[in-house]
C-alpha cells in the first residue's frame, strides 16, 4: 500500500500514546495516525511524536510528564493535540523530552524537559507551552540531542545549550549551558544534528565533523574516546555523505551513491552488518541499495541502550534492523534483526523518523 501524501503511519513502543491511535497498545505492524492530515514534516522523542501541518500549525502526541505535549498540561494524550500559541512555523525537531520550532523570523521556541536547560529559557523548570529559547536569532535549522539543542545560524556558526557531561555542546567544557553558546572552531557549516550525547554537522565543503559522547564508538573517529570540541570523520572515500541520523548511540549515514553507512552502538544490531559487535569507525551498511532516507532510534528507555534504523530504498520499500522488542521495526514480531529487513506493507513514504522504540513515517 502506497502512503498518501500528508499522512502519519506509526508503530512500535505505544505505552505514552506516542502512535497516536488513541490507544496505549504496542503495534508490531504499521498503523495510520487518524485525524491528521497535510502534514509537512514530523518529529519524534523518546515517548512522544510532533508534527508540523502545511499551515504552520503544529500538533502531537505522547508521553507529557514534562510537558512536551505542549497543550498547558502534564497529561499524555494518545490522540493529536495542537500545541498552544504556534502558528506560521516553519521547523519542527523534537527529543527525548523536549520539542523546538522555527519561526520565520529565525527566532527558536521550545517546550518540554527543562532540567538541564534543554529548553534554553535560561532557567530548569519544564515547560508545557512553548517559550522563546534566549538570545537566539536568525536560525536557519534546528537539531535534537538527547538532553540538548542545536541550532544553526544564517552566517555559518552552530550554537548549542543543555546537557554537556560528555560534550555534546561543543564548546570545550563539560559544563551544562541553561541559554545558547557558540561550537568553538566550527564555521560554513550547511546542517546540524544531533544524538544522545552526541553532536554532528556537515559543512559546506561536504566535510564531516563530530563531538561529544564517544563511549560506544558514535562519533566515527576510530576511538572511544569524548571530544569537547569538533572534529573530522572520514566516512568513505568512494562518496560524499548526503545526510547523518545519529541515534542515541549510534550513528546513520546516507551517502551520494544511495549507500548506507553506520557505527557505533550495536548491541541489538543497529549498526545492520549481522553481528551485535560495537563498531568505532563506519561500515557499508549491506542490503539498502538506492537509499533516500535514513533514520536512527534509541531503546525504549531514550537513555538507555539499544535501538533501530530505518532507511527509505530507491523503489519506496522501508528497511527497518536492530532493536525490536516493542514490535518498533514493523515486521509484526519482535525479534531483533542484525542485517535490514522490509517492513511489509507500506511503501512510498517522503519522511522516516525513529524515536525510543517506535517507528512513524510519513507520506
Amino acid at each position: 500500500m502506497n502512503i498518501e501524501p500528508g499522512h502519519v503511519w506509526a508503530w512500535g513502543d505505544n505505552a505514552h500514546g506516542q502512535l497516536g491511535d488513541g490507544t496505549t497498545t504496542h503495534r508490531g505492524t504499521p498503523e495510520r495516525v487518524e485525524d491528521l492530515s497535510d502534514i509537512k514534516t514530523i518529529g519524534v522523542g523518546g515517548g512522544h511524536t510532533l508534527a508540523l501541518r502545511a499551515d504552520g500549525t503544529v500538533w502531537a502526541w505522547g508521553r507529557n510528564d514534562f510537558g512536551q505535549v505542549g497543550d498547558g498540561t502534564f497529561d499524555n494524550a494518545t490522540r493529536p493535540t495542537q500545541v498552544e500559541g504556534l502558528s506560521e512555523v516553519t521547523e519542527v525537531c523534537s527529543s527525548g523530552g523536549h520539542n523546538m520550532a522555527l519561526l520565520p523570523d529565525g527566532t527558536v521556541r521550545a517546550w518540554g524537559h527543562n532540567l538541564r536547560g534543554d529548553v534554553g529559557d535560561g532557567t530548569t523548570e519544564h515547560r508545557n507551552v512553548p517559550v522563546p529559547v534566549v538570545g537566539l536569532e536568525g536560525v536557519t535549522q534546528l537539531a535534537w540531542g538527547g538532553g540538548h539543542s542545536l541550532a544553526l545560524r544564517e552566517d555559518g556558526t552552530v550554537w548549542a545549550w543543555g546537557h554537556n557531561l560528555f560534550g555534546g555542546l561543543g564548546d570545550g567544557t563539560t559544563t551544562t549551558r541553561l541559554t545558547a553558546v557558540q561550537v568553538k572552531d566550527l564555521t560554513d557549516v550547511a546542517v546540524v544534528f544531533g544524538g544522545g550525547g552526541h553532536s554532528m554537522a556537515i559543512k559546506s565543503d561536504g566535510t564531516v565533523w563530530a563531538w561529544g559522547r564517544n563511549d560506544r564508538g558514535q562519533l566515527g573517529d576510530g576511538t572511544t574516546e569524548p571530544r569537547l570540541t569538533p572534529i573530522q570523520i572520514e566516512v568513505s572515500d568512494e562518496a560524499k555523505v548526503q545526510t547523518l541520523a545519529p541515534g542515541f548511540f549510534h550513528t546513520l549515514a546516507l551517502l551520494s551513491d544511495g549507500t548506507v553507512w553506520a557505527w557505533g552502538n550495536n548491541d541489538s544490531g543497529q549498526i545492520g552488518d549481522g553481528t551485535t559487535t560495537n563498531q568505532a569507525t563506519p561500515l557499508p551498511v549491506a542490503g539498502v541499495a538506492a537509499a533516500t532516507a535514513i533514520a536512527a532510534g534509541g531503546g525504549r528507555n531514550e537513555f538507555g541502550p539499544g535501538g533501530h534504523s530505518l532507511a527509505l530504498g530507491g523503489d519506496g520499500t522501508i528497511y527497518a534492523w536492530g532493536l525490536n522488542d516493542a514490535g518498533q521495526l514493523g515486521d509484526g514480531t519482535t525479534t531483533n534483526r542484525p542485517a535490514p529487513t522490509a517492513v511489509p506493507g507500506l511503501k512510498g513514504p517522503r519522511q522516516v523518523v525513529a524515536g525510543g522504540g517506535f517507528s512513524v513515517v510519513l507520506g
